[in-house]
C-alpha cells in the first residue's frame, strides 16, 4: 500500500525547511554513522528516528556486535555533549543523577550534576545494575529533568538515552522493570554482521579507530530544528485511528498478559512522523505505522504464560502476534496527506 500523492506540503508553523531539506540533512547523518556501522542500515535509521522523535533507544544483543559503537557513532555526528555511564552492580543512583554537597565557604549545599547531564547519554549494559539504580533514569527519560533533595534540575535539550542491554540469560543481569521498558521508544537488535562486513571490519579497524574519522554533521541547535519540523508532520484521522486500533488489539489479545500502553501509541505516532520525514514526506501513511510497530511495541508486551505461536515462545511469540495483527487490523483506505 503506497501513497500516490507526490507533493509534500511543509508542516504549518515549522522552521524554514522543506521535506527535501529534512531528508537531505538526515541522509548525511545516516551516511556518516554508516561509515562505522557496516551493513546495519535499519539499526542506524532506528537510532536517528528515536533521536528526532524525542524518544530513547534500547539496543539488546549479545556482547561484541557493535551496540555501544552505534551509540558512540550517532553521538559523534552531532556536535553536542555526550556522556557514557557504565552500569555495574555497585553503581549508585546519585552517580547517575547527581548529588548535593555541602560547600563550607558558602555555608550551603550545592548540586553536583551526575553523568545524565548531557545531550546524548550512553547507558552501557543498563541491565547489569540493580533496579534501584535503573530507576534513577525514570524521571530523566520521561520529563527531561531530575529532582534531587526536592530541587528540580532541567536536562539539556535535546536529550537522548541510548541504552545497551545484554540478553537476560547471561550472568549478572537484572530484568528491566515494565515502567523502565515503557520509557524506551524503541528496542532494536544489532545482530551479527555478514561475512563481507566482518571481513571489512578486520581490515579497517586493525589500523585505526573508525570513530576518529567521523566529523559532526550537525549540532544541537540544528537537531532541535529537525525535531520541531518533524513534530508538525501531518497525521490524518484515519491513520491515527489505525494506530489506536493496533494498540487496542494488543490489550484484548488472549495470548498477551500486558498490552501496549497509551504512551506506546503516542510514541508510535511520533516515530512514524520522523520515519515519513526521512523519506521526504510531510505526512504519515499506514506503511510508516506498520514499519515501526514491532520495534516500538514488542518490548512493552508480556505474553501470557505458556503462550506459543507456531512453535515460538517469549519475545518471538510477541513478534509473531504483532505480525498477525498487522495482517488482520483494517488498514485505512484513504490515509490522505
Amino acid at each position: 500500500m503506497q501513497q500516490t500523492t507526490t507533493s509534500s506540503p511543509a508542516p504549518s508553523d515549522a522552521p524554514q525547511m522543506s521535506p527535501t531539506d529534512f531528508a537531505e540533512t538526515t541522509a548525511r547523518i545516516v551516511a556518516e554513522v554508516s561509515r562505522v556501522i557496516d551493513g546495519k542500515p535499519d539499526a542506524v535509521r532506528s537510532a536517528l528516528v528515536t533521536l528526532l522523535a524525542e524518544g530513547h533507544l534500547l539496543i539488546e544483543d549479545v556482547p561484541g556486535v557493535g551496540k555501544t559503537m552505534l551509540a558512540r557513532a550517532l553521538a559523534a555526528t552531532v556536535d553536542a555533549t555526550v556522556r557514557r555511564i557504565q552500569f555495574t552492580p555497585d553503581l549508585l543512583p546519585s552517580d547517575v543523577t547527581g548529588i548535593s554537597v555541602f560547600n563550607p565557604g558558602e555555608r550551603e549545599f550545592e548540586f553536583k550534576p551526575g553523568a545524565v547531564f548531557a545531550n546524548i547519554v550512553i547507558a552501557d549494559e543498563i541491565n547489569r545494575s540493580s533496579p534501584k539504580t535503573q530507576s534513577a533514569l525514570l524521571e530523566a527519560m520521561e520529563e527531561g529533568q531530575v529532582t534531587v533533595d526536592g530541587r528540580t534540575h532541567p536536562l539539556p535539550d535535546p536529550f537522548l538515552v541510548v541504552a545497551t542491554q545484554n540478553p537476560l540469560e547471561m550472568e549478572g543481569t537484572y530484568a528491566l522493570p515494565e515502567a523502565q521498558r515503557d520509557r524506551f521508544m524503541m528496542r532494536i537488535s544489532m545482530g551479527y554482521p555478514d561475512a563481507a562486513a566482518e571481513a571489512q571490519m578486520l581490515r579497517e579497524r586493525d589500523v585505526a579507530n573508525p570513530l576518529t574519522a567521523i566529523t559532526p554533521v550537525t549540532d544541537a541547535a540544528s537537531v532541535r530544528a529537525l525535531i520541531s519540523w518533524a513534530r508538525r508532520v501531518h497525521v490524518s484521522s484515519p491513520v491515527e485511528q489505525y494506530a489506536v486500533a493496533l494498540a487496542q488489539a494488543t490489550r484484548v489479545h488472549p495470548d498477551l498478559r500486558l498490552g501496549a500502553s497509551p504512551r506506546a501509541t503516542l510514541q508510535l505516532v511520533r516515530a512514524a512522523k520522523v520515519w515519513a520525514a526521512l523519506d521526504g514526506r510531510a505526512f504519515v501513511i499506514p506503511d510508516d505505522i506498520t514499519a515501526l510497530l514491532i520495534p516500538v511495541f514488542a518490548h512493552r508486551l508480556i505474553p501470557a504464560r505458556a503462550t506459543s505461536v507456531r512453535g515460538r515462545s517469549g519475545p518471538d511469540a510477541v513478534t509473531a502476534i504483532l505480525q498477525r495483527l498487522i495482517s488482520t487490523v483494517a488498514v485505512p483506505l484513504t490515509p490522505g496527506a
